[in-house]
């Protein structure tokens, strides 16, 4: 209700998912209620993930989930643009280069023209001390879209949609952490520590909360009471000296001249009472007529329908009025017949009810002609067909292709959305206490797990067959035939037809049976067929898969994301795999791996012929360990698994009797400590990192065996890497380490620390950062050649 008696609005800017100020987006949405958006540039495609193996678009796709269940609890909404998260950069130039500067300023310009903020606040300087490429550019863009929105001659196009729009304020939100302080005495400061007590919560308490939802990198948040002081340098505006919105009417007054709209909302809050919250009913009413007669096209008038929606919202929650619409199936293809129920329940007043419903294109069918039973629930039963102009439930920005720094959305309207529309709505027809309203419902897939209890999932519009690889990359030795393994899902029951398999040039296919007949839906079949290079050119190419079903072909591959703190999600995309031709050697046959924070390494070593056996807590407590010719550990193995530490000594001893122990890369900060030691001898592990894939790779001991044996490594090997060389290099090392390799970014320094290895008794220990977890499941030739050496040393 205070918030319903409030219009000013707040749009926070920044480059990540983690990058937003939670606690100052609580502290403006609860407190001074404020409408608090947060724009961040990209989705996180580029980052790594704690929880699991998804990496680049379906790890966007987590990171955007993790955002909106962050922002259900501190109040804001959130903006996205087009751009795409290509990983660490380390200046803003690198970034304008990939993102394409103007389309992403162009992106932000049309978030501003649409939220209409009065201020905007950015999380990072201009000036290069958040440290990220992306952070600075996020800063200057921020400047620019500032600026740009209000100016009718910047992104003309955007003219048939919105209206330029002037912000008042543009301020940066200084901060102290990661050894850099920002602030300063003459800023602008405010306590957003405060208690709330209808909340019964502090801002820090609801902070953390919310930072907590970015689960994937381990931003889990310790809850914060008292006073918590957050600081602003103003960059642009009319001066301010004492708080955000000096001088910025934020009531009703400069809307609505006469008054009654304030007046109306202050009468709804006195005669509110929590026990019976539906006595205002008839005062929302009025509120919601006296906004309605607002003019819908004043220029000065951004809020009207912002706040009839927020007006309706209050309507349903104060009068206990529960609806909700519900499939009886999970998924869905089109032309498939479809039950909806939708269900009404009058919980606290007979007044409030659904009067009638309407779905799937069906018309109106009424419910009743009188008022409803008390707290008893009404349902009505629609059946239809899915339409055949429904879409594939899909992320809208991965429908198309993109590039290495933007995604492709053909459609200007979606461009800042986080998510897709519902695919599938009903339409309520509501009568509270004799004022007629519409409220729509998305119709949802709701079960009841054994031990969750009832879950609610989105629903699922999914083309009859989906095509999933058995292995994302197969690697091809000496010209070997290799068996490859389709999985084909049925989505729907009786689906039958042919597989089409497409090979490269050069690669022969042999596909003895083509036919495929799945009787269920959720029924599955195996097709298998092999391929084998013809050629011996060394190159990587793409096999495709798809199916004829009725003269129709579908060619979609299914990838889920089942975690709890999100909704599940799924990305439908083009069923192919990459077929690796290289000659690679390999000796060793027996290795244990140490699963880390997510990759898929172990997967791409069992490509290479190892049999690869996973080492739990268990067995390595209780195996010996000298059956395994070399020990791999994932990627932040070292971060995540504490019980490590308890395992050093029967580590050091299994290298010291003739074992090899490779350590892939951990990092080592605030938010993610080593949580035990690692080698023989000690070493640092730095945040040095060479973003460049394509930076010149020096070998500085060219005889030493990890680059002679069994495989000889060049410079040719590191042609064609994916996002980045190599992150959280060593540094400060004992002199026992040999380094093998010098790279570095343009214009700096060479960094030496990628791989070191060090004899220790009879065996080895090696500890490398270069990114094997990105290019080996990307089919990277190089790198299969050059990890099977450091796996064979």
């Amino acid at each position: 209700l205070k918030k319903l008696n409030t219009v000013g609005s707040v749009l926070y800017i920044a480059a990540h998912p983690d990058d937003e100020n939670t606690r100052l987006i609580a502290y403006l949405s609860k407190e001074r209620c404020y409408r608090t958006g947060y724009l961040s540039i990209t989705r996180g495609d580029g980052g790594q993930n704690l929880i699991g193996t998804e990496q680049g678009e379906a790890l966007g796709l987590v990171r955007t989930n993790e955002l909106l269940q962050a922002r259900k609890i501190d109040g804001g909404e959130q903006f996205f643009t087009r751009a795409n998260d290509f990983g660490y950069s380390k200046n803003p130039e690198e970034t304008f280069h990939i993102w394409d500067k103007e389309k992403v300023l162009g992106d932000m310009v049309w978030v501003v023209r649409n939220f209409k903020p009065d201020i905007i606040i950015c999380r990072f300087p201009t000036t290069g001390e958040g440290g990220h490429g992306h952070h600075t550019a996020s800063a200057i863009l921020a400047e620019e879209a500032f600026d740009a929105a209000a100016d009718p001659n910047r992104y003309p196009e955007q003219l048939k949609f919105v209206k330029p729009w002037k912000t008042q304020r543009l301020f940066w939100n200084t901060f102290n952490f990661g050894g850099t302080n920002t602030t300063a005495p003459d800023q602008l400061k405010i306590d957003v520590g405060i208690y709330n007590p209808l909340i019964g919560k502090g801002y820090g308490e609801i902070a953390s909360e919310s930072r907590s939802m970015h689960k994937s990198q381990g931003f889990g948040s310790a809850r914060t009471r008292g006073t918590q002081n957050e600081y602003f340098k103003q960059l642009k505006g009319d001066k301010v000296t004492g708080d955000l919105f000096d001088n910025i009417n934020t009531t009703w007054n400069s809307i609505d001249k006469s008054g009654k709209i304030t007046s109306l909302i202050a009468k709804a809050i006195k005669r509110f009472d929590p026990v019976f919250p539906s006595v205002i009913m008839q005062d929302l009413n009025d509120v919601y007529d006296a906004i309605e007669k607002l003019p819908e096209n004043d220029d000065s008038n951004k809020w009207r329908d912002r706040k009839l929606n927020e007006t309706l919202q209050l309507l349903t929650a104060t009068s206990g009025l529960w609806m909700e619409a519900y499939a009886q199936y999970n998924s869905y293809c089109n032309g498939d017949s479809i039950k909806v129920y939708a269900v009404s329940i009058p919980r606290l007043s007979r007044i409030a009810f659904v009067e009638s419903v309407n779905a799937l294109g069906k018309g109106i069918a009424l419910f009743r002609t009188d008022l409803p039973e008390f707290n008893k629930a009404d349902t009505i039963v629609f059946k239809s067909t899915i339409s055949e102009n429904i879409l594939n439930t899909n992320p809208y920005w991965l429908n198309t292709s993109h590039s290495e720094g933007l995604y492709n959305i053909p459609d200007m309207s979606l461009t800042a959305k986080p998510l897709n529309d519902d695919a599938i709505k009903v339409d309520f027809n509501c009568d509270f206490g004799g004022r007629k309203y519409k409220i729509t419902r998305p119709v949802v897939y709701k079960y009841t797990d054994p031990v969750k209890g009832e879950i609610y999932q989105p629903l699922e519009i999914l083309p009859p067959v989906t095509i999933n690889f058995s292995d994302k990359a197969y690697i091809f030795n000496n010209r070997q035939e290799k068996k490859i393994s389709l999985v084909l899902k049925a989505n729907k029951n009786n689906v039958s037809g042919k597989v089409i398999i497409k090979g490269p040039d050069m690669w022969k296919v042999n596909l003895a049976d083509d036919s495929f007949s799945l009787k269920n839906k959720g029924d599955e079949q195996v097709i298998n067929f092999t391929v084998n290079p013809i050629s011996a050119d060394n190159k990587t190419s793409l096999l495709n898969a798809s199916v004829n079903i009725n003269n129709k072909i579908f060619s979609k591959s299914i990838t889920r994301i089942e975690y709890d703190h999100i909704p599940h999600q799924f990305i439908l995309s083009d069923a192919t795999t990459k077929l690796v031709n290289l000659d690679v050697k390999t000796v060793k046959k027996k290795i244990g791996y140490i699963k880390g924070a997510g990759d898929n390494v172990s997967e791409s070593l069992q490509q290479m012929g190892y049999d690869v056996n996973e080492l739990t807590d268990e067995k390595l407590t209780n195996e010996n360990l000298d059956q395994y010719q070399t020990i791999v550990t994932g990627v932040r193995a070292y971060n995540t698994k504490e019980r490590l530490q308890v395992h050093y000594d029967k580590l050091m001893k299994y290298i010291y009797d003739g074992g090899t122990l490779i350590v892939q890369y951990n990092t080592n900060n605030r938010i993610g400590p080593v949580k035990a030691n690692i080698g023989p001898y000690p070493f640092t592990i730095s945040r040095d990192r060479v973003t460049d894939e394509n930076a010149t790779v020096n070998i500085l001991n060219p005889s030493h065996k990890i680059l002679t044996t069994p495989n000889k490594i060049s410079s040719t090997d590191f042609i064609g890497w994916i996002q980045e060389r190599g992150i959280y290099f060593s540094t400060e090392r004992d002199s026992n380490y040999t380094v093998l390799l010098e790279m570095n970014d343009p214009g700096e320094k060479p960094l030496n620390g990628s791989i070191i290895v060090a004899d220790y008794g009879k065996g080895h220990f090696i500890y490398t950062g270069l990114a094997f977890f990105r290019e080996l499941p990307a089919g990277v030739a190089g790198a299969y050649r050059l990890f099977a050496n450091i796996v064979e040393y």
